[in-house]
């Protein structure tokens, strides 16, 4: 074999990147003190479902239902439909928000120039970061936050697999030394 004085490389061993409570809530207050109306709610959506940036960011008005508390991420990164509930903050302020909605869009939130495409959130979020003087954060670690979360408070790895939409459990892994 050619390759056998050939080392292997390491795994890398995987971003765990979560918010603190503190951060969390400088977060929230910087995202609800923006110019930006739209961002306080994609922000606490990300958190509360653990859903990816296009996700939240391209959601319908017709992928959630109100009254039961569930959102259905239709167009997601491996392909497969997926239903999240959602509770608490997050479904008050989604029912809030439905009472302001544009008519003109079935985009939860559209761009203010076309209401066809979706809104582009990226500079409000590190505006807000800044503001809440959180350094070394993506819009990926919101998800990484609700997984993080999720086990902090016993939700079993199989369950936050299928509300991430992870297809085997290793991913939901990385954060087992943070279960109680």
């Amino acid at each position: 074999n050619p390759l056998k004085n050939v080392s292997k490389f390491k795994e890398p061993k995987g971003r765990t990147r979560f918010l603190s409570e503190s951060e969390r809530k400088r977060l929230l207050k910087a995202c609800k003190n923006s110019q930006n109306k739209m961002l306080y709610l994609a922000v606490l959506m990300a958190l509360s479902t653990g859903a990816r940036r296009k996700e939240i960011w391209d959601l319908k008005w017709g992928d959630i239902n109100l009254n039961k508390g569930f959102i259905t991420f239709e167009e997601t990164k491996n392909g497969k439909t997926r239903t999240v509930p959602l509770q608490g903050l997050g479904l008050d302020c989604l029912r809030e928000y439905s009472s302001i909605r544009r008519i003109d869009t079935d985009l939860l939130f559209p761009s203010k120039f076309n209401p066809e495409k979706s809104i582009d959130l990226r500079a409000p979020f590190i505006k807000a970061l800044k503001e809440a003087k959180i350094d070394d954060f993506t819009w990926h670690d919101l998800r990484r936050s609700c997984a993080s979360y999720l086990t902090m408070n016993g939700v079993p790895a199989r369950t936050i697999a299928e509300i991430l939409g992870h297809s085997s459990l290793q991913m939901v892994l990385r954060y087992s030394h943070l279960s109680p």
